[in-house]
């Protein structure tokens, strides 16, 4: 009996640690707005979208503001192949005509927006669903992908992958207005231009672009890998921006790690207070991340 007891009362120790390590961090981020890229595998599964959500939810309610940009490449694939329209990928960026643009503004604006809305207001938050287009939040510009030639004399030859964009600019107020009446954010990464036409753009350079624009404390990019390796496929973290420069001229930083990097960077040199790229494959990483001293994934600093 004495022995259950004593383990009983180890446990509750181990709780009462967890809680008072994230006191510290409770008062530093009160108040302070985090902006968070909800993509990869923490989209899809389901016991870590409900982790996800409860998260978010836990943020705001010790007085943070999180605000949440998403993706939804997968889902995009799966309703065009519904269709029968086969995607197109030219350096990674989906082609993207007219027909294809209807679909994908219904999947991120429509179907996988207000699914997130839906899981944080079943875990007792109180969510609102918009896309860049709403209250003029994002003002876009058409993407223009360059070829490089044989002979760099020659001009580059110009490659249109239609209605993919890129941020123009940001107006931040209907985002500060829901953070203001306690309501959370969750932003599908659509813009429109000066004329009307309509674009999809990169979520982890909408949050970027979005964190900077609101001064945000953090910006946080979940992802399906542990964050940063080195050539030893060694986590590594707590980099500055100078180091993390270095790692990439080296080659150490590649593939599709590199623009969620630059996209790092670009916030920290711009005011974010710090950058963090997270394995979304662990159950509450976000929290992990934000109230504990280890984290669980690579954090940049200017």
């Amino acid at each position: 009996m004495a022995q259950i007891a004593k383990a009983a009362t180890k446990k509750t120790t181990a709780r009462a640690e967890i809680l008072i390590e994230a006191l510290p961090y409770i008062q530093r981020f009160q108040g302070k707005t985090i902006v968070i890229k909800f993509g990869g595998n923490a989209m899809v599964d389901e016991e870590l979208k409900h982790n996800f959500a409860r998260d978010v939810v836990l943020m705001k309610l010790v007085g943070m503001n999180p605000v949440v940009v998403h993706g939804g490449g997968p889902q995009i694939g799966q309703l065009l192949e519904k269709v029968g329209k086969e995607s197109h990928f030219i350096e990674g960026m989906r082609v993207t005509d007219s027909e294809t643009m209807d679909i994908v503004e219904m999947v991120l604006g429509g179907l996988v927006n207000k699914n997130i809305v839906k899981l944080i207001n079943q875990n007792g938050g109180k969510a609102v669903g918009i896309s860049g287009k709403d209250g003029g939040l994002i003002r876009a510009r058409k993407m223009v992908m360059k070829k490089p030639t044989s002979d760099n004399k020659l001009p580059s030859e110009i490659i249109d992958i239609g209605h993919v964009g890129e941020v123009d600019q940001i107006d931040p107020e209907l985002v500060q207005l829901l953070d203001t009446k306690d309501f959370i954010p969750v932003i599908a990464p659509i813009g429109v231009d000066k004329e009307g036409q309509t674009y999809n753009i990169n979520a982890d350079i909408v949050a970027g672009k979005l964190a900077i624009t609101l001064n945000a404390e953090k910006l946080i990019l979940l992802t399906n890998t542990r964050g940063v390796l080195d050539k030893n496929e060694n986590l590594v973290t707590g980099l500055t921006a100078s180091e993390v420069d270095a790692l990439a001229r080296a080659g150490t930083i590649s593939g599709g790690m590199l623009p969620k990097v630059h996209c790092a960077l670009d916030a920290v040199r711009s005011g974010v207070q710090s950058a963090h790229i997270i394995d979304g494959r662990v159950a509450h990483a976000v929290l992990l991340e934000v109230f504990t001293d280890e984290g669980v994934g690579t954090l940049i600093n200017p």
